[in-house]
């Protein structure tokens, strides 16, 4: 296929860096993103690392059905669907998720499909979908119906015939003031047609045959120079060509689902240049399952990785699902949580609890650490400059462990941790062998309570070797009172936590946990 446009016009092999190194090259570079919005075919040159799909929509397509509410990826009032090419079979070689626009960086959308609330009505008649909203009164003001909209199509798509748990799942994402949500959960059980007869589903092959046809296997960097300075978009051609970009600007901001990232642009204005996006490498997106346990690809997002997760780790299923909304879910990466190394991430306690590791390239060498240990202090890894994480290892727990996560926030679904925490704990003969305890939310980073695990360690585990264990955890944990919650909540909730653990696997009453005002 030709290639429609070459930095220096370049072609055949173009050297990475300053000069020619090992083998390391790519076919070629080019100086656009390509993708289709809706149904015309999108080419962009002046595109910068702060773009946002939904600024992309409202003030240059002029698609204002999405609207832009909190600008930090929470309310869902601009999803909109972007559809991503797979290997995987049964889907037509296509998939659509639910986003936020208002944090989606148009430097990930290569070679991909982003349709919004303008694309579903045709030839003057509703969408299924839309025509339910009608009819169940599930718009009042309608500022976030087209949200609702977007999501409730993309699980159609997925289950044509969801149960009311599958909705409530699908909406978590998506907030609205007026209806209650009784009306819209009404629309989404009454949705009359098949996904057969969609557009969507009828046009998936075009579609990605479409997308097939612009994809040239180049690498897009794209330059600007404004008056607000130089900017840089990078988008690698593969992991291989990923790890040579960042050997030449080891200093770059990656972007995997930008569900972090975002909000640094969003919210504080800040300058992420150069910026190199990953969400599209089909390497890093990989997962593997063995006797040993699971390798996940630093690009899985929560969502993708679901399905293992719940026949793998199923103690891990209800956590997991109120990671975010779905959108956040759908875009946001394991990798990309790790590797941001946030003190109050929710992947790390219960990763760190099962003894999980991470592998960081750089180039073509790697390195392989403890998860625990990749975690130096607040807003520092252990990554060296041109590092980046490639996968991450969750062992298998052993046969009869006991392993349990949770979460407390300040309200249920889609909410920042104020505490979260991951616990395994192996027995033999009712006396603990082995206890990993795993906190977020309670230190600089998530981390270990060694001295409340040494106190479970050699004695049996009842509710008396648990009480004593629990005094310990002012020697671990030292937190900090924000607005989320003060230090001595967040100690409370950190014993109470345990306690739970331990009432869960040997069935006495919940009552046992002490009562904590908010």
């Amino acid at each position: 296929m030709a290639i429609d446009s070459l930095q220096g016009g370049q072609t055949g092999c173009v050297p990475v860096g300053a000069a020619p190194r090992r083998d390391t090259c790519v076919t070629a570079i080019r100086d656009e993103i390509r993708f289709l919005l809706n149904d015309r075919e999108e080419r962009l040159k002046a595109v910068r690392s702060s773009d946002t799909l939904l600024d992309h929509l409202r003030l240059t397509r002029r698609l204002r059905g999405t609207k832009e509410g909190c600008a930090e990826g929470d309310c869902g009032a601009c999803t909109v669907l972007v559809g991503r090419r797979t290997a995987a079979e049964g889907d037509g070689g296509l998939v659509y998720e639910p986003v936020n626009a208002c944090i989606r960086l148009m430097g990930s959308l290569d070679l991909t499909h982003v349709v919004t609330i303008e694309h579903l009505a045709r030839d003057g008649i509703l969408h299924p979908i839309q025509a339910a909203m009608v009819d169940l009164h599930g718009s009042q003001c309608g500022f976030c119906t087209p949200g609702f909209v977007m999501s409730l199509y993309a699980l159609w798509m997925r289950d044509p015939t969801p149960s009311e748990g599958a909705i409530e799942e699908a909406l978590q994402g998506n907030l609205c003031r007026c209806t209650g949500y009784r009306p819209i959960v009404d629309a989404a059980n009454a949705i009359d047609a098949t996904p057969a007869s969609d557009p969507l589903v009828a046009e998936r092959a075009r579609v990605r045959a479409a997308l097939d046809a612009l994809d040239d296997g180049a690498r897009v960097d794209i330059r600007t120079t404004s008056e607000t300075g130089d900017d840089r978009v990078v988008v690698p051609a593969s992991a291989d060509d990923l790890a040579a970009v960042l050997e030449e600007i080891p200093a770059a901001t990656i972007v995997a689902g930008s569900t972090d990232v975002g909000l640094w642009i969003t919210k504080f204005m800040r300058d992420i240049s150069p910026a190199v996006f990953t969400a599209h490498l089909a390497e890093l997106q990989g997962v593997t399952v063995t006797a040993e346990g699971v390798r996940i690809g630093a690009g899985v997002s929560y969502d993708t990785f679901q399905s293992t997760l719940d026949a793998e780790f199923p103690h891990l299923s209800a956590y997991w699902r109120r990671i975010g909304g779905w959108q956040v879910r759908a875009m946001g990466t394991v990798g990309g949580n790790v590797a941001n190394g946030s003190p109050i991430g929710d992947t790390p306690p219960p990763l760190i609890a099962l003894g999980a590791t991470v592998t960081l390239r750089r180039g073509g060498e790697r390195r392989t650490v403890p998860l625990e240990e990749f975690f130096i202090a607040y807003g520092k890894q252990d990554r060296q400059p041109g590092d980046f994480v490639e996968e991450i290892f969750v062992p298998r727990p052993k046969a009869g462990s006991l392993d349990a996560a949770h979460k407390v926030t300040k309200r249920r679904d889609e909410d920042i941790s104020a505490v979260a925490a991951g616990f395994h704990v192996e027995l033999d003969g009712g006396t603990v062998t082995t206890a990993r305890l795993a906190y977020g939310g309670m230190a600089a980073t998530p981390k270990r309570a060694k001295a409340v695990e040494a106190a479970l360690v050699g004695q049996p585990w009842t509710l008396d070797t648990v009480t004593r264990a629990e005094a310990r955890f002012a020697e671990d944990f030292q937190p900090l009172t924000d607005w989320r919650a003060s230090a001595d909540y967040r100690l409370t909730v950190a014993r109470n936590l345990l306690r739970r653990f331990y009432l869960e696997s040997t069935g006495e009453p919940a009552s046992l946990i002490r009562e904590v005002a908010v």
